[in-house]
């Protein structure tokens, strides 16, 4: 069988109002173009993982793409053989991504972020570009890491991303003098890590711009073991971005 169907996942942290007519919104153009997937949406924005033909992916983004809030979105892409999700859901939720923080609003400002080409280039040399150790923390839950993450990387063994505050905030100390990379599967997570933990007084933090999907698409597997985990029914890919049976 051919790799023909498009995978994407995207998000976006911005201010939404009226979100009950925008779901509808959504269902409607989903159904139409016979997407499958799920859309969450929240008041700080949206998050989405869709997949279907490369002609309804793209017809889909162009017409979320008119709505001015959502027209810089671009999406991580990979392909498979088969349709990865059983059905189309579009969901309201209070958080796109659930940490229990409400002080944390990432629509009003973003986290700073390095890019997947100049994190393999400190990886490489062992320190950033001021000289610093750096400090890779995996922000995903425990069952995610077990398929895969970055050669010598900190984890908390996470159940839910609602114990990330606390286990941040007891480790403190590790960090000082160092800068540290959060990273996640898509950006999302990562990002809200990264804003929690520049207001509790860690310095130099960033997130790794678009995750792991982003880091896979642009430079490949360089520093990295194993698969990463995805929400869908590939269970994971490996860092070319093809399914493997890491589930």
């Amino acid at each position: 069988m051919s790799m023909s169907i498009l995978n994407i996942s995207a998000y976006k942290f911005v201010a939404l109002d009226e979100r009950a007519a925008l779901r509808d919104a959504i269902a409607q153009r989903c159904e139409a173009l016979a997407l499958k997937g799920t859309v969450l949406l929240a008041p700080e924005g949206i998050n989405l993982f869709l997949a279907a033909p490369r002609d309804a992916i793209e017809a889909f983004m162009a017409w979320l793409r008119d709505d001015a809030r959502f027209a810089d979105i671009v999406p991580k892409q990979s392909w498979s053989e088969q349709v990865p999700f059983g059905r189309m859901r579009v969901r309201l939720k209070k958080e796109i991504i659930t940490m229990h923080a409400p002080a944390i609003r990432p629509e009003a400002g973003r986290a700073p972020h390095v890019l997947p080409r100049d994190l393999r280039r400190w990886l490489d040399a062992g320190h950033d570009d001021e000289g610093r150790e750096v400090v890779l923390l995996d922000t995903r839950n425990d069952y995610e890491v077990a398929a895969g993450t970055f050669e010598n990387t900190i984890d908390y063994g996470l159940s839910s991303f609602t114990g990330f505050p606390p286990a941040v905030a007891a480790d403190r100390s590790r960090f000082e003098g160092k800068t540290v990379v959060s990273f996640c599967t898509g950006g999302i997570r990562c990002e809200k890590a990264a804003i929690h933990m520049s207001q509790i007084g860690i310095e130099h933090v960033y997130q790794l711009e678009g995750g792991i999907l982003n880091y896979f698409e642009e430079v490949g597997g360089a520093h990295w073991r194993g698969d990463c985990f995805v929400f869908d029914g590939r269970g994971a890919v490996d860092p070319s971005l093809a399914p493997s049976d890491a589930r």
